[in-house]
């Protein structure tokens, strides 16, 4: 059954008041209902004109702003590539295709997902581990991401301070950050920050890589796998201002 944007939300207040992204998922149903032949054209995926005879679904007054939300949220699927141009000129002509990522998006869980994933800024993780970790955080693999950008970690600092490959966990790190001797200590600071750092690494990589190796860990809050690959990153660029 095709349905309208107004169809699924009425009162557009709350219309307004959503987020770019949530409403976009609203605009992800309109179209998958709208489809012809795996096509829809995008003004009828923003369309808020009645059938004819009908009433008019909002205040005219408030049709300026709500067209600007829709075409807002159009352009938010189009960007991360959930609705894509039709090939040859069905495209030119307005016409889009759900793309492959959009089609496993329908569902409200995998939406909400890749969202939450979305706003988080993938420019901010180290590149090393950029396209992996976001894409897991993005299909809620978030014990994956995790495990991914710590082990990452691991792997940096034992190419960074040149051990072997059977060097490994909290060991490895307190012996790399060795306030004395460690190949990646930075003896032009004061022996406590020295200290301070390797323990800061050997409590990561104990905290957040060790129980992934040993045993199945879940991991169910997207903010909190947000925050821990965000300390990843923070470490791994430390390791790169060590390894010139």
């Amino acid at each position: 059954m095709k349905i309208k944007i107004y169809e699924i939300i009425q009162d557009p207040d709350v219309l307004l008041e959503l987020a770019t992204e949530e409403l976009a998922y609203n605009l992800m149903q309109v179209a998958s209902t709208n489809l012809q032949n795996g096509l829809v054209n995008r003004e009828v995926i923003i369309s808020i004109n009645s059938q004819a005879g009908q009433e008019e679904p909002y205040d005219r007054a408030r049709k300026p702003e709500i067209e600007l939300a829709l075409i807002e949220a159009l352009q938010w699927l189009e960007v991360n590539a959930l609705l894509l141009p039709a090939p040859g000129i069905n495209g030119n002509n307005g016409f889009r295709v759900i793309g492959r990522r959009g089609t496993k998006l329908l569902d409200r869980d995998q939406f909400d997902s890749f969202q939450r994933a979305a706003s988080f800024p993938k420019a901010l993780l180290h590149p090393t581990i950029a396209d992996r970790v976001w894409i897991a955080l993005a299909r809620g693999e978030l014990s994956d991401a995790v495990f991914i950008s710590f082990r990452s970690v691991e792997e940096a600092v034992r190419e960074a301070g040149d051990f072997a490959n059977t060097d490994v966990g909290v060991d490895l790190m307190r012996r790399a950050f060795n306030p004395q001797n460690g190949p990646l200590t930075d003896t032009t600071q004061p022996v406590a920050e020295r200290e301070a750092l390797m323990h800061m690494f050997a409590g990561a990589i104990g905290s957040y890589k060790n129980p992934h190796s040993h045993r199945t860990v879940t991991i169910d809050d997207h903010v909190e796998a947000q925050e821990m690959v965000m300390l990843a990153s923070h470490l791994l660029r430390i390791i790169d201002s060590r390894h010139q």
